[in-house]
């Protein structure tokens, strides 16, 4: 007895523990993004509607999503995540983020144009510049990004510019802390910096980026040479208007309390990466990982039944079944209750649960292809410039874009 209404500004869900696969030609966009409308074909009581949300009315009950607006009764906001850049408008222009399906290709664009323009200038210092990448951030994203750049440097590259010396080729991973995937065990860290440093990848550990400059890198240690800066070092939360305040932290995670309500809001609920659920366990909130935002958003479903059969409520309880990250075929660490595996059957794990959790069949289907494709022959075949990604063009588009934040903030 329930009319569920699915409001998003695209009308696909994207699944984004891939997105580094589509920057790195491993898998056609397509793959990991499905119809929204696609997925609840005979649900008649599930409606969508394309739309960025830009207020809420709690008083009056009402959203407000570009010229519309609606009306509800209960409200769930699942407005996930965005890169954070710890307010260093330098990062926020010149890097480059990886949270979307468009910003992805672009990426993988720029990557390749890189390579492209490498073959027609004489500038060594250029060349240089233009071949070497620097990651900034070593969890799960960025750690299976250098991973993933460092097989197309050994395997793919050579194949594709055999005029280049590859061996100039530098991929750096710089990392505030003292090991890379500091979610998991000290082992686990250690094993996977080896793996990444057998694919030639430059692990740089406790220090951090400071500005990007269009041809080198400035840290805390030393400057690094490099046209390409991708930023995969923290998210923050991405709450709506109207609920700008004391229920919003400076982490801007929505505060809820452990039925997901929204705090001093009637009939509003927050889950996933925008919801920060204070408990003894999680002093700080949940992690920001999908298994938190799948397993709410099922308690959030099941609540609401009991709510209308007059049953009491539940309490939230996050069931944690482990961390995971590859970083290139054979190679990568599953943690699974209390056991810590690695190699080739820690990597046969992550395909199989990252396989299941695609939406729709001919994803898996598509996605199974092109990894076996891959794993046989090495190549990737999706090395496809779509975009003509210009990154100072699109420097002065977000510096824009910025000043007008700023302009609309009264700054």
């Amino acid at each position: 007895p329930i009319q569920v209404v699915i409001i998003d500004k695209h009308n696909y869900h994207t699944f984004q523990p891939l997105l580094y696969q589509v920057a790195t030609s491993a898998l056609e966009a397509d793959s990991i993004a499905y119809p929204i409308r696609k997925i609840f074909t005979g649900s008649k009581n599930i409606f969508f509607r394309m739309g960025e949300v830009t207020n809420i009315d709690p008083k009056e009950k009402m959203i407000h999503f570009g010229n519309d607006q609606m009306h509800y009764d209960k409200l769930v906001i699942a407005t996930g995540a965005v890169t954070n850049f710890f307010n260093n408008e330098g990062l926020t222009i010149s890097s480059m983020p990886m949270k979307s399906v468009g910003e992805a290709l672009d990426l993988r664009s720029m990557l390749l144009q890189n390579f492209e323009k490498v073959l027609c200038n004489s500038n060594e210092r250029k060349r240089q510049g233009m071949m070497n990448i620097v990651i900034a951030g070593a969890g799960p994203t960025g750690v299976e990004l250098a991973g993933a750049l460092g097989e197309m440097k050994h395997k793919v590259f050579p194949k594709d510019y055999p005029e280049l010396d590859l061996s100039k080729m530098n991929i750096y991973l710089v990392q505030s802390g003292d090991r890379v995937l500091p979610m998991l065990s000290e082992k686990s860290s250690e094993r996977a910096k080896k793996y990444l440093e057998k694919l030639g990848v430059t692990v740089i550990l406790k220090t951090r980026v400071l500005d990007f400059f269009g041809d080198y890198v400035q840290t805390t240690g030393d400057d690094l040479i490099a046209r390409t800066l991708i930023w995969t070092a923290g998210v923050t939360g991405n709450p709506v208007e109207g609920l700008l305040g004391e229920c919003v932290n400076k982490k801007n995670r929505i505060e809820v309390d452990t039925y997901c309500k929204v705090k001093g809001m009637e009939d509003i609920y927050a889950i996933g990466d925008v919801a920060c659920m204070v408990t003894e366990e999680f002093p700080h909130g949940h992690p920001m990982v999908a298994p938190v935002a799948m397993q709410m958003g099922e308690y959030i479903a099941k609540n609401v039944k009991r709510e209308l059969k007059g049953q009491p409520l539940q309490e939230f309880k996050y069931k944690d079944k482990g961390s995971m990250a590859t970083v290139g075929k054979h190679k990568a660490v599953v943690e699974v209750g209390g056991r810590k595996m690695g190699g080739a059957f820690a990597w046969y794990i992550w395909m199989a649960v990252h396989l299941m959790s695609l939406v729709g069949f001919r994803n898996k289907l598509m996605t199974l292809f092109n990894w076996m494709k891959n794993y046989f022959n090495g190549d990737r075949g999706i090395r496809l410039i779509v975009n003509d990604f210009d990154l100072f063009e699109e420097k002065r588009k977000r510096r824009k874009a910025l000043e007008k934040e700023k302009m609309m903030a009264g700054e």
